[in-house]
């Protein structure tokens, strides 16, 4: 039998090492910026165009590296950060695998200009798919400069898959913030074809937020210093009125290096709890400084995801520093005043003898015949005041010229049969579900994803079925941008003035909102805006494709009830008929399930 196994051309086993460290442009500016932070640059140049897929460029005044390092460093495993295995539980610079350079050079066309302090002359390297092209000594700045173009040009079917150049531009900002923030001490400038995006000179943390997200975030930010013989944290929270729907402004770093953890994200969330609506997430910027002992970076090609030994503790002391301080900061929940049906606790007073509570014995009473008497009365009650009160008649009536109007999907579904069936009372679980029974079992339905299908459809045929009109605002709302949702804004711009929105520019990145459409009923239209902006970012497509679905989506997410809200009978009740009148009472337009049906034979198979 033959030999099958090979060992993989060096050119061949870089490119499959690119896949996992180089996937997309913004792979490209977060590897070699953080090369230029560690060669101990205090002043970085990214030059961006075509959102980096034709040519991305580093300029840093770091250390350089020498003729020889030059060369080296586009070898796999090339590393001056670790010479042992042990060196990876000490680690407190960004890269040290090795594999960067050379998972860029085996994907694209690379340049390389640097030169140390010391040395006369400077070192030019032309790298085109692992094939060494030139290598000559220039003169140049000390410091390195790399240029890479044409990312993914012989791997065409990895360069297809990249996106539209919005979204890959919104991929190197998040990097790009992720390092920024990170290192106030260094000044970045970032320039997206050709124009200066952002120009941030050296300074403190507090100075570095505002210059990247604006002057509104200086007088929302909440300074954190604790230190414990576990971990050091220290940073920004936000005020809980800059808290938004949507994630953005959330950053952990630890030993000033970038890391995600959902763990300890809910600890941030557990140290707002009463202060922030269910739905809004704050902003943080936070550090943690640990002996890197305790952590592994090792975990991950981008490392991004980061082990901490004392996770649990970590855990308990984000919930208790953020409670902390948002306390001192007079930032505590509501307090709600009414006393209707609380605990009155008694006092002593001084010169007064202590009054003990009287205890009261009925001899009669019988705990069988009070269960029996309390269910009659439960049970009378509901089948007589309630329906009288609710003025429920006859439900097979009111839903006897319904079936008509259900959608074809709907009546696939199995359940417009059930219609005929409804009980005439709704209960409402825990303010979030709306429960009722039909012939086949129970009915649950998400009440806000209800109404969100009851406004999707609402919204939707008013936007397509009239001519869209805008109505001035009574008092103009400004809206600010940061760099990323400015891109996304001037994108659909034109087409948020065509369905009725109307803008006064103010400055680069600041708008009032002067109009609205006439169909919109809210006083604050900028959340809208900032969502359509989420959305166009999220999803990654082009807007103008389904723009009027987009919008139509937006609103009703917006504008529809949350969960915890409180229903009476008739608003389920309407609910209830709005729903099954929609186009699509099963499903939201994201495609979430509104219903669930939980049989009868579900519910005796459990007893």
């Amino acid at each position: 039998m033959p030999d099958i196994i090979k060992i993989l051309p060096d050119s061949v086993a870089n490119q499959i090492a690119a896949g996992e460290v180089i996937q997309r442009p913004a792979s490209v500016v977060k590897e070699l910026v953080e090369n230029s932070v560690d060669a101990g640059s205090t002043k970085i140049i990214i030059k961006i165009k075509d959102a980096g897929k034709t040519y991305i460029q580093i300029i840093d005044n770091g250390k350089g590296m020498s003729e020889t390092d030059a060369r080296i460093a586009f070898e796999r495993h090339s590393t001056s950060k670790i010479s042992s295995a042990n060196d990876l539980f000490s680690i407190l610079t960004k890269g040290f695998r090795g594999e960067a350079l050379a998972s860029i050079a085996s994907v694209s066309q690379v340049e390389l200009h640097t030169k140390t302090e010391d040395a006369e002359l400077g070192t030019n390297i032309i790298i085109e798919g692992s094939e060494f092209i030139l290598q000559e000594e220039i003169n140049c700045p000390t410091g390195s400069n790399f240029s890479v173009k044409n990312l993914f040009y012989n791997v065409p079917a990895r360069r297809k898959f990249l996106k539209g150049e919005s979204t890959e531009f919104t991929h190197i900002l998040n990097e790009f913030y992720r390092i920024v923030i990170a290192h106030s001490d260094v000044a970045f400038y970032l320039y997206n074809n050709d124009k200066e995006t952002f120009a941030l000179p050296q300074s403190n943390l507090k100075q570095r937020l505002v210059n990247l997200f604006g002057k509104t975030i200086d007088k929302n930010l909440i300074a954190i210093n604790s230190r414990t013989a576990i971990v050091n944290i220290t940073g920004y929270i936000g005020k809980p009125e800059i808290a938004k729907k949507q994630y953005g402004q959330q950053f952990f770093f630890v030993n000033n290096r970038f890391f995600k953890n959902t763990y300890f994200n809910k600890a941030v969330m557990l140290g707002y709890d009463k202060i922030l609506p269910h739905d809004a997430i704050p902003s943080y910027y936070l550090f943690f400084e640990i002996s890197p002992e305790l952590i592994d970076v090792n975990i991950h090609p981008t490392k991004t995801e980061i082990n901490f030994q004392d996770a649990n503790a970590i855990f308990q002391l984000i919930i208790t520093c953020i409670k902390e301080t948002l306390s001192k900061h007079n930032v505590m929940p509501s307090i709600d005043f009414d006393t209707i049906g609380s605990i009155e606790i008694p006092y002593h007073k001084k010169n007064e003898m202590a009054k003990f509570p009287k205890i009261e014995i009925n001899e009669n009473f019988n705990p069988f015949e009070n269960e029996k008497k309390s269910n009659f009365d439960y049970h009378h009650k509901l089948s007589s005041k309630q329906y009288e009160n609710d003025n429920i008649k006859n439900w097979e009536d009111l839903y006897e010229n319904k079936q008509n109007k259900e959608s074809e999907l709907f009546q696939n579904s199995g359940l417009n049969n059930d219609l005929h069936n409804i009980q005439p009372t709704f209960f409402q679980i825990k303010n979030r579900y709306i429960l009722t029974t039909v012939k086949s079992g129970v009915m649950v339905i998400d009440q806000k994803r209800a109404h969100e299908r009851i406004l999707f459809d609402r919204y939707f045929n008013k936007i397509t079925g009239t001519k869209l009109v805008s109505q001035k605002t009574l008092y103009p709302e400004k809206i600010d941008f940061n760099s990323e949702d400015l891109i996304a804004f001037e994108e659909i711009y034109e087409i948020l003035i065509e369905i009725g929105f109307d803008f006064e520019k103010i400055s680069s990145n600041t708008y009032n909102i002067v109009g609205i459409p006439s169909f919109l009923d809210t006083k604050e239209p900028a959340p809208l805006i900032y969502n359509f902006i989420a959305n166009q970012q999220e999803y990654e497509v082009d807007i103008k494709e389904h723009i009027l679905e987009k919008i139509a989506f937006t609103f009703s997410k917006s504008l529809a009830i949350t969960g915890g809200k409180t229903l009476s009978n008739e608003e389920m009740r309407q609910l209830f008929d709005e729903l099954f009148s929609s186009s699509n009472p099963n499903y939201t337009y994201d495609g979430k399930p509104i219903i669930s049906m939980l049989s009868y034979e579900e519910l005796e198979q459990r007893f």
